[in-house]
C-alpha cells in the first residue's frame, strides 16, 4: 500500500456505458458495466464557489476531485458514485485522469442542486 492510499476515508463504485449490438436484429443498445466497486478513494472539494443565478434559480458548483490507485482505468464519462463520511455522492460524468505513480486523480461533476 502506497502511503497515500493511508489517507483514503471512502468508497468507490466506477460504472461504464458500454454498447451492444444484437447480432440477430442488428440494433445497438447500451447497459452500465461495473468497472470496480467498493474501491478504497478519497474525494476532496478543491473550491466551493457561490451560488451563481441561473434562469432565476440560485445553482451550487463544486469543484470536486477523487483520489484512488492508478492501478484501474477510468475512462472520461464513467458514472461514479462515492461514499464517504457517510454520505453516498452520485456523479454524472468523470474527467480524464490525471495519473501519477502513487495514485490518480480524476475530476468529477456533480449533478445540478438548486438552493
Amino acid at each position: 500500500m502506497h502511503p497515500v492510499e493511508s489517507k483514503y476515508s471512502g468508497l468507490c463504485t466506477i460504472t461504464e456505458v458500454t454498447k451492444t449490438t444484437s447480432q440477430t436484429t442488428n440494433i445497438t443498445s447500451t447497459t452500465d458495466t461495473e468497472v470496480c466497486k467498493d474501491q478504497p478513494c478519497r474525494m476532496v472539494v478543491k473550491s466551493v464557489p457561490a451560488t451563481e443565478n441561473k434562469n432565476g434559480a440560485f445553482m451550487m458548483a463544486k469543484n470536486i476531485v477523487l483520489l484512488m490507485t492508478p492501478s484501474i482505468t477510468v475512462k472520461p464519462g464513467s458514472k461514479v458514485t462515492v461514499t464517504q463520511e457517510g454520505r453516498t455522492e452520485y456523479f454524472k460524468s468523470s474527467g480524464i485522469p490525471a495519473v501519477y505513480p502513487s495514485h490518480q486523480e480524476i475530476s468529477l461533476v456533480e449533478a445540478e442542486r438548486w438552493a
